[in-house]
């Protein structure tokens, strides 16, 4: 069995990036016994700038990709089908917001090492796309850490701290520099990259060529 090392680069306010992740944790559970993954989650901010209140979804995605009311409501109908079709309830509703996701990032890595990165990343997207939850707050950060068994008040000090902010800005810059543009971007093994929300299938067949690939 082939061990992969697979570093994705998202941000837990992006939907393809949810739905990509479940759609690979299925194509590695239909790979079972024969590729195992290791996985890194890695930053990357869809919005950099935006204030700690911040701001309506709609108006912002309007604004940045000039789309019509009706274009937005139907992309997301499709986002939500593609998501539900992966047993991810995913759910876009009126006054949603997107926020700034520095905080949560800076978290996910004090969770990597105490081993539940993985954990709070799931947690993180039901928060922002099931629950309707705000990934910015401190105080549901520290609730939903406490939820997937880390320490509540460690994870207070981290939030209060600023705590990993310079390796979340310098891991940032080293994927920006690697040519990372837009998220999802899944890289195995520090050299071949699937970005997108890929079908079941696409992953399965690109972690087979990967893993069957000779050792370098």
């Amino acid at each position: 069995m082939k061990t992969l090392k697979i570093d994705i680069v998202s941000d837990v306010m992006c939907p393809w990036c949810a739905i990509g992740y479940r759609a690979l944790k299925q194509a590695l559970e239909n790979l079972e016994g024969e590729v195992n993954a290791h996985l890194h989650w890695q930053p990357f901010e869809l919005a950099p700038q935006m204030a700690r209140e911040g701001e309506d979804l709609a108006e912002h995605l309007l604004n940045k990709y000039g789309f019509t009311l009706d274009q937005l409501k139907q992309n997301q109908a499709n986002i939500e089908q593609r998501a539900q079709a992966l047993g991810l309830p995913i759910r876009f509703f009126d006054g949603m917001k997107k926020y700034n996701t520095f905080d949560a990032h800076r978290l996910l890595h004090w969770a990597a090492e105490m081993g539940k990165q993985t954990e709070l990343k799931e947690a993180l997207f039901a928060l922002y796309f099931v629950e309707g939850g705000d990934p910015s707050d401190e105080g549901q950060l520290i609730d939903l850490a406490g939820s997937v068994g880390l320490d509540r008040q460690v994870a207070s000090e981290v939030l209060e701290s600023g705590l990993y902010a310079e390796h979340v800005r310098a891991q940032q810059a080293h994927y920006r520099n690697l040519g990372v543009t837009s998220v999802p971007t899944f890289i195995v093994n520090d050299k071949y990259g699937i970005t997108g929300g890929q079908p079941v299938a696409a992953f399965e067949q690109a972690l087979r060529e990967i893993a069957a690939k000779p050792a370098e």
